[in-house]
């Protein structure tokens, strides 16, 4: 059986994608068999990242690490049993042959709630929620007193989460792994980096997550995606120089993938 990586959130632009092509291609040149599914049917950003990566490839003669990516196969609604959801046999096509193929499964779901997310992220052995280390963020996580800061109570996300917890539970699974990122860090505004830390830490006890610092805001990452690389591939695509913040990016990638402690995984990128 793989282990499941889901990046979720239902907010747009946390960088969802972003984290999921990073952790999947970093545990394909780990040497890891790595499959890949997009949810987001209609952005389909992961997607378009490994095939970018794909076209690159050609065009340049090279050959880079690249996880196993399978599009949602389509489904003849006739061949559905009776009160079959098609999204739910959609999903479970896909995962078929890459569970049995792969040592992991990387699922990127869209900004937004859908039942393919509410599926995926009952799947997942492990859950990474990027979050832009902002209040307008946190409120999808938790509802605070505007006054003092204080969690009041979990979200509409959080609240999604414990029920995908739920149905796991129910089926006997092992409990899910969610680890929420800090994205987009900056240098700056060092008084609301210290409240939304604390409002995080005190919602991870109540409601059991991990944190973990991600990717912080560099243009790096905006220049990668039209050509399907990650920060490891740099230097196998001629880069033999990284400036400062490049080397700062791939030390926060690696924090991030020792952050994950995911099974039979020796971090070295």
């Amino acid at each position: 059986m793989a282990h499941i990586i889901v990046t979720g959130n239902e907010k747009g632009g946390s960088g969802k994608s972003t984290t999921a092509m990073h952790i999947a291609t970093a545990l394909v040149r780990m040497g890891h068999k790595v499959g890949a599914l997009d949810l987001d049917v209609r952005q389909r950003s992961f997607g378009r990242y490994i095939e970018n990566r794909a076209a690159f490839c050609i065009r340049e003669h090279l050959t880079l690490a690249t996880p196993q990516y399978r599009d949602l196969p389509e489904i003849d609604p006739t061949q559905l049993a009776p009160h079959e959801n098609i999204n739910d046999h959609r999903l479970s096509e896909a995962m078929a042959g890459l569970d049995a193929e792969c040592e992991f499964v990387v699922i990127d779901c869209p900004g937004s709630h859908t039942r393919l997310s509410q599926v995926a992220h009952s799947l997942a052995d492990t859950l990474v929620t990027p979050l832009n280390d902002s209040f307008v963020d946190f409120d999808l996580l938790a509802r605070i007193d505007p006054m003092t800061n204080k969690v009041l109570g979990p979200s509409i996300y959080a609240e999604m989460v414990w029920q995908a917890r739920q149905l796991r539970a129910q089926a006997g699974l092992k409990p899910i792994d969610w680890i929420v990122l800090r994205n987009r860090l900056g240098a700056q505004q060092m008084h609301n980096k210290r409240k939304v830390g604390e409002a995080l830490d005190e919602l991870s006890r109540r409601i059991g997550f991990r944190t973990a610092p991600g990717f912080s805001e560099r243009v790096i990452f905006r220049e990668l995606f039209p050509r399907g690389l990650t920060l490891m591939d740099l230097r196998d695509v001629g880069v033999d120089q990284l400036n400062i913040s490049n080397v700062a990016a791939r030390q926060e990638l690696r924090d991030l993938l020792n952050a994950l402690r995911l099974p039979g995984v020796k971090v070295s990128v």
